[in-house]
């Protein structure tokens, strides 16, 4: 089984501007590429579980929210060589698509990745920037959670935690 560090993406990895899915808006929170680097470095997985409900709102498209992702990739790699291993992603709105297990605070997108890449849930943290994050990292049964202000405040915190799972 392999460990990982479940990332929410906006708020978290990048500044939330409101369905970001324009390049140019794309900015990336201070300390996070080295902080995916140390996960990197410290053999996790990395993983991005996101709700994309601007999807379902018709305001991007799931190609535009792709090629974000690619850019994002892009530039983790220039300016640390960090990389994310995995995206994933709940398109849907319970308004206009129905209710769905994958959108957050429901566990769904963390099961499949945990199912996907053979993940030890309580071995895995995840980092996020809001309480639906929280809650859907419990229902999944991953070990801790921390919020992104607690983890970015505190420098050593790739050595105190990424060391003890």
């Amino acid at each position: 089984m392999r460990r990982a560090v479940f990332f929410d993406r906006d708020g978290t990895i990048n500044k939330d501007v409101g369905y970001l899915h324009r390049v140019q808006d794309l900015q990336i929170i201070d300390g996070i590429p080295q902080l995916i680097k140390q996960c990197n470095d410290k053999g996790y997985l990395v993983i991005v579980i996101t709700n994309q409900s601007g999807i379902a709102r018709g305001i991007y498209t799931v190609s535009e929210m792709n090629y974000l992702h690619h850019v994002l990739c892009e530039r983790l790699q220039t300016e640390t060589g960090a990389h994310i291993d995995s995206f994933y992603y709940c398109p849907h709105l319970p308004e206009i698509s129905g209710k769905c297990n994958c959108r957050k605070p429901e566990p769904g997108l963390f099961l499949k990745a945990i199912e996907e890449w053979s993940i030890c849930a309580e071995c895995s943290i995840s980092i996020g920037d809001s309480l639906r994050d929280e809650i859907a990292s419990k229902r999944a049964g991953i070990g801790q959670f921390f919020y992104i202000d607690e983890v970015l405040s505190d420098a050593d915190f790739g050595n105190k935690v990424l060391c003890t799972l």
